[in-house]
């Protein structure tokens, strides 16, 4: 239901099967990268029992400057977001859980 209404899993605007398929992996892939953010990244957090539309709306719109180097990707965010300390344990998380499947 999450997928549906915040990812717009049933939105098939293409005559094309193909295109219309491809739209669905994409939205089930970016359901699988939300729920793994609030399991792995927001465990004991406000919003460990968000939805998908929650989190997207107050950790993922968010006005930053993204630069992209060789080697790595820097985020700033405005120091008037009011969830900064939310997003940097989140981040800090996630980054570790990917160290340890290594």
């Amino acid at each position: 239901k999450q997928q549906v209404l915040d990812l717009h899993a049933d939105r098939m605007s293409t005559h094309h099967m193909a295109s219309n398929q491809l739209r669905l992996w994409l939205s089930a892939f970016a359901y699988l990268l939300m729920e793994r953010v609030r399991t792995l990244g927001l465990a004991g957090t406000e919003l460990a029992q968000a939805t998908v539309g929650t989190i997207g709306l107050h950790l993922m719109k968010v006005a930053a400057q993204v630069t992209v180097s060789v080697r790595r990707v820097y985020i700033q965010i405005s120091s008037a977001f009011a969830r900064q300390e939310l997003f940097r344990l989140c981040q800090q998380r996630l980054m570790a859980a990917a160290l340890w499947s290594d």
